[in-house]
Protein backbone atom coordinates (compact mmCIF):
# COMPACT_ATOMS: atom_id res chain seq x y z
CA UNK A 1 0.00 0.00 0.00
CA UNK A 2 1.21 3.54 -1.14
CA UNK A 3 1.51 5.84 1.80
CA UNK A 4 -0.26 8.83 2.17
CA UNK A 5 0.77 12.02 1.01
CA UNK A 6 0.91 15.12 3.88
CA UNK A 7 -2.59 15.99 2.86
CA UNK A 8 -4.02 13.11 2.40
CA UNK A 9 -3.03 11.83 6.03
CA UNK A 10 -4.12 15.52 7.29
CA UNK A 11 -7.93 15.38 5.60
CA UNK A 12 -8.02 11.53 6.72
CA UNK A 13 -7.41 12.51 10.55
CA UNK A 14 -9.74 15.77 9.59
CA UNK A 15 -13.01 13.71 8.47
CA UNK A 16 -12.82 11.30 10.74
CA UNK A 17 -12.43 13.79 13.41
CA UNK A 18 -15.77 15.79 12.44
CA UNK A 19 -17.17 12.32 12.57
CA UNK A 20 -15.97 11.41 15.74
CA UNK A 21 -14.32 7.85 14.26
CA UNK A 22 -11.76 7.92 16.78
CA UNK A 23 -9.79 4.04 14.93
CA UNK A 24 -10.16 5.88 11.82
CA UNK A 25 -8.79 9.59 13.44
CA UNK A 26 -5.98 7.00 15.32
CA UNK A 27 -5.03 5.49 12.30
CA UNK A 28 -3.54 9.07 10.50
CA UNK A 29 -1.03 9.20 13.16
CA UNK A 30 2.42 7.07 14.04
CA UNK A 31 2.60 5.67 17.08
CA UNK A 32 5.07 7.82 18.73
CA UNK A 33 3.40 11.18 17.62
CA UNK A 34 3.50 14.48 20.17
CA UNK A 35 1.96 17.01 20.41
CA UNK A 36 3.10 20.70 21.52
CA UNK A 37 1.23 23.71 22.25
CA UNK A 38 3.08 27.14 21.06
CA UNK A 39 4.63 29.07 21.58
CA UNK A 40 5.36 27.64 24.77
CA UNK A 41 6.55 24.07 23.41
CA UNK A 42 4.13 22.45 26.48
CA UNK A 43 4.23 18.53 25.39
CA UNK A 44 -0.06 18.02 25.51
CA UNK A 45 0.29 14.27 23.91
CA UNK A 46 2.81 11.75 23.87
CA UNK A 47 1.80 8.57 21.63
CA UNK A 48 -0.88 7.26 20.17
CA UNK A 49 -2.33 5.82 23.52
CA UNK A 50 -2.33 9.34 24.82
CA UNK A 51 -4.13 10.61 21.93
CA UNK A 52 -6.98 8.01 21.92
CA UNK A 53 -7.31 8.59 25.38
CA UNK A 54 -7.61 12.01 25.35
CA UNK A 55 -9.83 12.28 22.31
CA UNK A 56 -12.11 9.29 23.65
CA UNK A 57 -12.38 11.31 26.78
CA UNK A 58 -12.24 14.76 26.22
CA UNK A 59 -13.00 15.55 22.90
CA UNK A 60 -15.27 12.36 20.85
CA UNK A 61 -17.89 13.22 24.01
CA UNK A 62 -19.24 16.64 22.73
CA UNK A 63 -22.22 15.62 20.54
CA UNK A 64 -21.68 19.13 18.58
CA UNK A 65 -18.37 18.74 18.05
CA UNK A 66 -17.25 19.69 14.65
CA UNK A 67 -14.14 21.39 12.87
CA UNK A 68 -14.61 23.86 10.53
CA UNK A 69 -11.44 24.60 8.34
CA UNK A 70 -11.40 28.15 7.66
CA UNK A 71 -7.82 27.82 5.28
CA UNK A 72 -4.81 25.23 4.86
CA UNK A 73 -1.41 25.24 3.56
CA UNK A 74 1.02 22.38 2.45
CA UNK A 75 4.35 23.30 2.67
CA UNK A 76 6.55 20.19 2.34
CA UNK A 77 5.53 17.56 4.58
CA UNK A 78 3.65 20.19 6.66
CA UNK A 79 0.04 20.73 7.16
CA UNK A 80 -0.95 24.36 8.39
CA UNK A 81 -4.78 24.33 9.24
CA UNK A 82 -6.76 27.33 10.53
CA UNK A 83 -9.73 26.13 12.39
CA UNK A 84 -13.04 27.26 14.27
CA UNK A 85 -13.71 24.06 17.02
CA UNK A 86 -17.34 24.13 17.69
CA UNK A 87 -19.26 22.55 20.56
CA UNK A 88 -16.57 22.48 23.04
CA UNK A 89 -18.23 25.62 24.60
CA UNK A 90 -20.70 28.21 23.94
CA UNK A 91 -18.12 30.00 21.37
CA UNK A 92 -16.37 28.28 18.56
CA UNK A 93 -12.58 27.82 19.62
CA UNK A 94 -10.16 29.61 16.74
CA UNK A 95 -6.88 27.86 16.32
CA UNK A 96 -4.28 26.94 13.99
CA UNK A 97 -2.59 23.63 13.70
CA UNK A 98 0.65 22.58 12.08
CA UNK A 99 0.64 18.54 11.14
CA UNK A 100 4.00 17.27 10.19
CA UNK A 101 4.15 14.56 8.70
CA UNK A 102 6.73 11.47 8.05
CA UNK A 103 6.69 7.99 6.19
CA UNK A 104 2.71 8.57 5.70
CA UNK A 105 1.58 9.16 8.87
CA UNK A 106 1.43 12.52 11.29
CA UNK A 107 4.51 12.27 13.45
CA UNK A 108 4.36 15.83 15.02
CA UNK A 109 1.37 18.41 15.97
CA UNK A 110 2.05 22.15 16.85
CA UNK A 111 -1.51 23.89 18.42
CA UNK A 112 -1.59 27.34 18.12
CA UNK A 113 -4.18 28.98 20.08
CA UNK A 114 -5.25 32.39 19.64
CA UNK A 115 -5.08 33.41 22.92
CA UNK A 116 -1.84 32.82 24.41
CA UNK A 117 -2.70 30.73 27.70
CA UNK A 118 0.06 32.81 29.68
Amino acid sequence: MALMTPLECVERQFAAYNQRDLPRFLSAFADNVRSYRLPDMTLLLDGKPAYGDFYASQRFIHAGLRAELLSRMVIGNKVIDHELIHGLGPQPVETAVMFVVEEGLISTVFAIPAKSPL
